[in-house]
């Protein structure tokens, strides 16, 4: 039985400052100095990052966790955080040589690193191109003053805009832009003017999601006006009309790209593919083969605190073997995230499982129109796409 598609995602978790919606593992940076040196002018850089004590972190945590490369190239790297593009391009190309020394890439390899659209950043662009990076992610989330001011970010609209120009200047033909909806009383033309300024700028991909209220962050604590559900409504309609009309075409939830320009690492997820994470936080799921024949998988978290991560021993704070009964929605979670599903021989080849031990909840929902039958993959209806949750609730429901 052949393994997955191999990716590693690098975590780095600091920030300039915590933004209020966040619940990701990020900790502000806490002293900043201004620097000078470039031609952009006055910029924040920060002071006292243990950018190597970090990289030694890393590569002793990737040693750790080699057994589960099982003779694979890596297809795609993704450094998330946090905000990666605090670190150098030669701490960037430090770890991705590194990695390299370690696992064999494949020699398309996609690697992406998430980006803020801080001066710092854009003029680091063509040194993170040169270590290796061949697609940015940047975090543009609006591009109204007043929102960026809400969301707690520290650009303004004209850094936003000069960040995907910096990117294409760079070199870089391949890059992200990050961008929210539903934000504190938001209306639907400000919603679309935010996203037609990011279409302007021509990414070749799109993330476009709604705010949403998550635990453990100040605007759940303290929740700021939202807009009412008919004009979230309203917004993601117009919204989508507007994406397609540009010529991206809708893969995922909040996915929207270029024909060809799918985001490969993300996509491994999506396909219950394998990931390797290293970093404070970072997850990872391995498949093991079984002397049976069959399939075992593990899902695996780091040590979550930097300080904790940076002084480890052992980087795992959590080993988990996926039971035989927690596939269907383990699978189905990640590959219903697709507006084209998976085909449904992926399903054996992922899981170890029967295509069986999906029903009778995969029948039920067929019927009730929700899931495509008689296809030969594992997809949703247009309007079991749109109510993603119900149908996921369902196998949940037979998971308890």
């Amino acid at each position: 039985m052949s393994l997955p598609p191999l990716s590693l995602y690098i975590h780095i978790p600091w920030c300039v400052q915590k933004c209020p919606y966040c619940d990701f593992n990020s900790h502000g940076v806490d002293r900043f100095k201004a620097a000078t040196d470039t031609p952009q002018g006055a910029e924040l850089e920060p002071a006292g990052l243990p950018e190597q004590e970090y990289i030694a972190a890393l590569m002793r945590d990737l040693d750790a966790d080699l057994t589960g490369v099982q003779e694979r190239k890596l297809s795609s790297i993704f450094f998330g955080g946090g905000t990666p593009s605090l670190f150098s391009p030669e701490a960037i190309g430090q770890i991705l040589q590194g990695v390299e020394q370690r696992i064999s890439f494949a020699d398309d390899i996609e690697i992406t690193l998430e980006a803020n659209p801080g001066t710092v950043e854009q003029a680091r662009f063509e040194g993170y191109r040169k270590a290796g990076v061949n697609r940015l992610s940047i975090g543009i989330q609006s591009f109204d003053p007043e929102q960026l001011k809400r969301l707690g970010r520290i650009h303004d609209n004209q850094d936003a805009i000069r960040a995907a120009e910096s990117a294409r200047k760079a070199g870089f033909t391949r890059f992200n832009l990050d961008l929210m909806h539903g934000l504190p009383d938001q209306t639907e033309a400000e919603a679309l003017q935010d996203l037609q300024q990011a279409i302007d700028l021509q990414p070749d991909h799109l993330s476009w999601y709604q705010l949403t209220l998550e635990p453990n962050t100040a605007f759940y604590q303290a929740p700021p006006p939202l807009p009412d559900d008919d004009t979230l409504w309203e917004i993601q309609q117009a919204g989508q009309k507007l994406i397609a009309k540009a010529g991206y075409l809708q893969y995922e939830v909040s996915a929207y790209a270029k024909p060809g320009s799918e985001a490969r690492h993300n996509l491994n997820y999506w396909q219950f593919g394998d990931y390797l994470g290293i970093g404070a936080g970072a997850h990872g799921k391995i498949t093991w083969p079984t002397t049976e024949g069959g399939l075992e998988i593990v899902r695996t978290s780091k040590q979550r605190h930097p300080k904790q991560y940076l002084s480890a021993v052992d980087y795992i704070s959590q080993r988990t073997l996926l039971e035989p009964e927690e596939m269907p929605v383990e699978f189905l979670m990640n590959a219903l995230r697709l507006k084209e599903g998976v085909d449904e021989t992926l399903y054996p080849q992922r899981t170890g499982q029967p295509l069986s031990s999906l029903s009778p909840e995969l029948e039920k929902l067929q019927q009730m129109g929700l899931m495509e039958a008689g296809t030969g993959r594992l997809k949703t209806t247009d309007e079991g796409f749109t109510y993603l949750n119900a149908v996921l609730e369902t196998f949940l429901s037979a998971d308890d």
